[in-house]
């Protein structure tokens, strides 16, 4: 039977988690779906031998963002649904900087919180803790991204990875595909090859996030070339 819920894994700063998100809300807009929105840090997963935790320090871009989203889950997951959206919108789309604290300060007002909240998310070190629970979840899955599914069975799954959310039918048809993995526990990976012109699309729905982030991006522990989409993206 297809999942009536499903927890959906997110860092905010990840650009194929915002748009794996798209999707997501336009399956639940054609079922009864319930998404159950958590936390994963690609700051710490892919953090240098050497360098401070996100959590010992001051403000760290996705994970005190992440902090922020855990409060706002205390209240209730709609909060935090709503917060996600707008967050994800103003990086991943408008290639604004909604890591900058006065700017996070403004999307919460925006949203009708008030804008010390975010005070009271860094001041309350358990958010550090909620954070850090939902990322070791997927770790110790085996996982190493976002965004990762877990199904009600426990079931995990990376992906989909995508750049064009599809909408009405087609999107709960992938939905169907996508669970339809649940049923071969064993089948653990199928990928589509990459031609350059699939790159080129990559590139041009990635060209906010380069323009908006303030960070180097890494993979694994290792710097990723996006020098030509920083070129294409000035």
């Amino acid at each position: 039977m297809t999942p009536e819920s499903v927890d959906f894994h997110f860092d905010p700063m990840c650009p194929f988690a915002y748009q794996t998100s798209l999707w997501i809300r336009e399956v639940r807009r054609s079922t009864d779906l319930r998404i159950d929105w958590r936390f994963f840090s690609l700051e710490e997963i892919n953090r240098i031998e050497g360098k401070k935790h996100p959590w010992e320090r001051p403000w760290s871009y996705g994970w005190s963002l992440m902090r922020i989203g855990a409060l706002l889950r205390r209240h209730d997951m709609d909060a935090l649904d709503r917060w996600y959206a707008v967050i994800g919108r103003e990086l991943h789309e408008l290639a604004g900087k909604p890591h900058d604290p006065d700017t996070a300060r403004q999307i919460l007002e925006r949203l009708g919180f008030s804008g010390s909240l975010l005070d009271e998310a860094m001041a309350d070190k358990s958010t550090h803790d909620e954070v850090r629970a939902d990322h070791e979840r997927v770790v110790k899955a085996g996982g190493f991204g976002v965004p990762t599914l877990f199904f009600p069975d426990g079931s995990p799954l990376f992906g989909p990875v995508l750049i064009d959310p599809p909408t009405g039918d087609k999107a709960t048809r992938l939905w169907e595909l996508v669970t339809g993995m649940l049923e071969f526990p064993h089948v653990y990976e199928l990928q589509r090859l990459k031609a350059p012109a699939d790159a080129d699309k990559i590139s041009t729905v990635l060209k906010p996030y380069v323009r908006g982030r303030d960070w180097v991006s890494m993979n694994r522990g290792e710097v990723v070339d996006m020098s030509a989409l920083e070129e294409s993206a000035r």
